[in-house]
């Protein structure tokens, strides 16, 4: 049986939050269903769920705002829920630290899926314990979902740490963005071309990388990314 998972739903569409609600409640989803930015930030902040479900054109407070907020305070999985030609808010939900996305309309059962998965991930319950992984200054332990480059601690969301996760096992060798997409969410469907580049792109920052002259985590054009095994000073 599955673990029971709390879920805080901001959606101001009534009819679609209270089917989406009845469904992942049948399923083992206690849902929180806020109508508005301000509320389900609060609620999210006063009581932390397991994973937030957010939708980008909110009353109040829009959704980019409230990832942006909520991101600053908290590490809990954002999954943003948007229209299919909001290419541009994703790309920008994505930067502002949401871990995931799904396309409206979308499956329950594929919401559903991406819930339990990112949940695992930030309880670090993916597959069997991992030891930890080093690649030159970098130091990742999966049981932890914790990174520290020199020692110091990096601040990453589930999907970024995942992404770093599939790069350090895979080190010295390119993943395609399809590769990094799989190994990183366990899928590579209904992707648009610039999300992995969002993350790696986030990584680098927090890397402290040059995007310009990266000497860690490295772009081969027209291939992918990979992540170097002696990264030059």
């Amino acid at each position: 049986m599955e673990e029971q998972l709390r879920a805080v739903l901001i959606e101001d569409d009534e009819r679609l939050a209270r089917l989406t609600a009845r469904y992942l409640e049948s399923h083992g989803v206690v849902v929180t269903w806020a109508p508005d930015g301000r509320e389900g930030l609060a609620q999210t902040l006063r009581d932390p769920p397991d994973v937030v479900l957010l939708d980008l054109m909110l009353p109040g407070l829009d959704g980019l705002s409230v990832c942006r907020e909520l991101r600053a305070k908290s590490d809990v999985p954002i999954l943003m829920l948007t229209a299919r030609e909001e290419e541009a808010d994703r790309v920008v939900g994505l930067e502002l630290g949401a871990d995931d996305y799904i396309i409206k309309p979308f499956s329950s059962r594929e919401l559903l899926a991406r819930i339990r998965a990112h949940v695992r991930r930030a309880r670090g319950r993916v597959g069997p314990p991992a030891r930890r992984i080093v690649v030159g200054p970098l130091s990742l332990d999966p049981a932890a979902l914790q990174a520290t480059l020199n020692g110091v601690v990096l601040v990453l969301t589930t999907h970024e740490f995942s992404i770093l996760k599939a790069l350090a096992e895979n080190a010295g060798r390119v993943l395609s963005r399809e590769q990094l997409l799989y190994l990183s969410r366990g899928n590579a469907e209904d992707s648009f071309d610039r999300s992995i580049d969002v993350h790696v792109s986030r990584l680098r920052a927090k890397l402290g990388d040059d995007s310009r002259s990266p000497r860690l985590l490295k772009t081969v054009r027209g291939v992918g990314y990979l992540l170097a095994v002696e990264p030059h000073e």
